[in-house]
């Protein structure tokens, strides 16, 4: 079968099967000088190899859907063929259950609970199916009315988000004379909160800013859903040394900042990987009301830019700094961000996008980051 050939042995993916967690050891404080500048062509290598792990994993996936349809659909056979055709059955079920596996890890999340979510998101598809108000039914009795007023009862989560997960965005100004200090604390708690099942919590990842305001570091962490956000902190919380690396962490940022966020639905948050290079967050604040016509705009621009560009996440913020949008980039140096973004407006398309997105900004800010040596995507 496809599967076996992909998938050896359970044992052969521990590569692919890795949380969203590590515990690399930091040597000193990562800066863009620790990154060569003739370093594309290596960068583009390990892209090319990550894009074909992804493709590979969710044809398993799609592999693994077929072969459940195929095994539900009744035969009459005889009863040693049955149970032939039951021991092989088996295996692929097992099969695809790897596959499925490393489907959930590079595209899906690694806090993945499909089957769950399914269930959820098709009772509440049709609860809002039901809700129909009299009023709005006499007042938009055209077409476009009506669509309007289905898009008008959905909350932005709904219509923009994937639904899946929370991500939580936290920004840490550190004192300058301590980031050493800051870097060997936080490097030794995020990672082992991560590694803990109890606390339901991924670290995507953790970066320094080098360009932007600097000595400020910035982390990503995914948590299932809301009621996730909730149990993730108070489990990390009852930890028996949180206290004093609360106490600790206090005493050397000078100011924190968090906002709850959701990915995209046309963009997914990238799976742990590790290409190199450096990252650019881009943060956009909206005039309020045209996070819909941004979301449609880049929907189609993303498709564009992936042409050219290796994209890491997007998020609109629901709890916090309100109004904004984050997009996180990642490029193998300066130089290569440079010909990339020129790159893009030779691909079609994406001059629409900026023409059309440009008016909906209220004002933008770029970081440029660099991976910390625990972070998962780096």
């Amino acid at each position: 079968m496809l599967t076996r050939r992909l998938l050896p042995s359970p044992k052969s993916l521990s590569a692919l099967l890795r949380t969203f967690s590590t515990t690399i050891p930091h040597q000193k404080t990562p800066s863009l000088a620790d990154i060569t500048p003739n370093g594309a062509a290596a960068f583009d290598a390990r892209q090319k190899e990550f894009r074909n792990s992804v493709k590979t994993a969710q044809q398993a996936k799609e592999q693994q859907d077929s072969q459940l349809v195929n095994t539900s659909t009744p035969a009459s056979t005889s009863a040693s063929a049955s149970s032939s055709t039951n021991a092989a059955t088996a295996q692929d079920t097992n099969d695809a259950s790897i596959a499925s596996d490393i489907a959930s890890k590079l595209s899906l999340g690694s806090l993945s609970t499909h089957s769950a979510e399914k269930a959820r998101e098709s009772t509440s598809q049709h609860e809002t199916s039901k809700r129909k108000g009299a009023l709005s039914s006499l007042i938009y009795g055209t077409k476009e009315g009506q669509q309007m007023d289905q898009d008008i009862e959905k909350s932005f989560s709904q219509v923009l988000a994937r639904g899946k997960y929370v991500h939580s965005i936290v920004f840490h100004q550190v004192k300058p004379d301590k980031v050493d200090e800051y870097i060997k604390l936080v490097g030794d708690w995020y990672p082992r909160m991560a590694s803990l099942e109890e606390n339901h919590v991924n670290l995507v990842g953790s970066w320094r800013t080098e360009v932007g305001d600097c000595d400020t570091f910035v982390h990503i962490w995914e948590y299932q859903r809301y009621h996730g956000y909730h149990a993730s902190l108070h489990s990390i919380a009852s930890h028996p040394e949180f206290s004093a690396f609360d106490t600790h962490l206090k005493k050397l940022i000078t100011h924190k900042e968090t906002s709850l966020m959701q990915e995209f639905s046309f963009w997914p948050t990238t799976p742990p990987r590790k290409l190199g290079g450096l990252f650019e967050l881009r943060s956009y604040t909206l005039h309020p009301g045209n996070l819909l016509e941004w979301e449609t705009h880049w929907r189609k621009g993303l498709a564009a830019r992936r042409e050219v560009m290796e994209g890491v996440g997007a998020w609109f913020v629901q709890v916090g700094d309100l109004n904004t949008v984050h997009h996180l980039w990642q490029f193998a140096d300066l130089e290569e961000r440079k010909a990339r973004r020129e790159l893009s407006w030779g691909v079609e398309g994406w001059g629409e996008t900026v023409h059309k997105t440009v008016p909906l900004i209220q004002k933008m800010r770029s970081r440029v980051l660099i991976p910390m040596p625990w972070s998962p995507v780096a």
